[in-house]
């Protein structure tokens, strides 16, 4: 595979990533960070300059970077994080009032979100420079 057509590629999905992951923020059963750290990492292999954007960004830059360094998120972020997934679930499962297989089915992958949110290491002093 060519340079270019790779590049081309990785640049193509960091867009695509980039754009769920804005979607995510409407649309409560879509996760934002993870297609945020999947186009960061397109980002990085083609494009210094959105990937730059996309750490330097005021609302999810430093998790970004962050995450990039040594994997870990705040407690904050975490707790943040646990707060939107249980509103918004319980709000789309609210709304699907009478229709149990959807509503289980919300709820299941709420308790996975959940389980593997919080399966996340913290990042503390120690092990981030970014703190």
């Amino acid at each position: 595979m060519t340079e270019h057509l790779k590049r081309t590629i990785f640049l193509l999905l960091g867009s695509l990533f980039f754009i769920v992951g804005i979607v995510g923020v409407l649309i409560p059963i879509l996760p934002t960070t993870p297609f945020m750290i999947l186009s960061a990492a397109c980002f990085a292999e083609s494009s210094p300059r959105f990937h730059k954007m996309l750490l330097n960004n005021r609302w999810f830059g430093d998790d970004l970077r962050r995450w990039e360094l040594n994997k870990t998120m705040k407690r904050e972020t975490k707790k943040r994080a646990t707060w939107v997934i249980v509103i918004s679930f319980t709000l789309s499962i609210s709304l699907l009032w009478g229709n149990i297989l959807w509503q289980f089915l919300l709820l299941g992958t709420a308790i996975i979100l959940l389980f593997l949110l919080w399966r996340i290491e913290e990042s503390s002093p120690y092990n981030s420079v970014i703190e």
